[in-house]
């Protein structure tokens, strides 16, 4: 059962491993964060993009509206105009996530999905959704990184697990 403690803890570590990766994307120059790799979102940014993306809608379809598309990377220059974003948006769903009850994550939310089709589902369901959909994407920059030459960053689960652990010892 997804309860608000995991989900507290699920975004806390989502948070913990965006900035992980947006430190390492912060060795890119821009072309390189820019540049066309091939993958599914094109570059390191527009992967970048899409996590924070994907938070805001998932959050316009929980506040009762349905976004037609995407965010588009083309908006974000530059690494600084997506971080500050995405850290604003994990924030957010930090201290949403800490304010809910069980009664309101089995709350059925009710939206259209960008092909028109209609969709439900309680409301545990979308923020898990969005904490593994970010791990997968997180995943993808690590291995564009790769391509660049630029060091990998781990933002295993149990990276973050040995870090509170070893936060809580000092």
């Amino acid at each position: 059962m997804v309860t608000p403690e995991l989900l507290r803890f699920m975004f806390q570590y989502n948070q913990w491993a965006d900035r992980r990766l947006l430190d390492a994307c912060a060795s890119l120059t821009n072309e390189q964060f820019t540049r066309n790799l091939g993958s599914s979102f094109s570059s390191v940014r527009d992967t970048v993009v899409h996590l924070y993306g994907a938070e805001y809608v998932w959050n316009e379809r929980i506040q009762g509206r349905s976004p037609a598309a995407l965010i588009s990377g083309a908006g974000f220059p530059d690494l600084a105009a997506i971080r500050a974003k995405l850290e604003e948006m994990d924030a957010y769903y930090i201290d949403f996530v800490s304010k809910m009850t069980q009664q309101d994550l089995d709350r059925v939310i009710r939206y259209k999905g960008f092909t028109g089709d209609d969709f439900s589902n309680p409301l545990w369901q979308s923020l898990h959704q969005l904490t593994n959909h970010a791990s997968y994407h997180r995943g993808q920059v690590v291995t564009l990184l790769r391509q660049l030459g630029v060091k990998p960053v781990s933002t295993d689960l149990i990276m973050y697990y040995r870090e509170q652990a070893a936060a809580a010892r000092a």
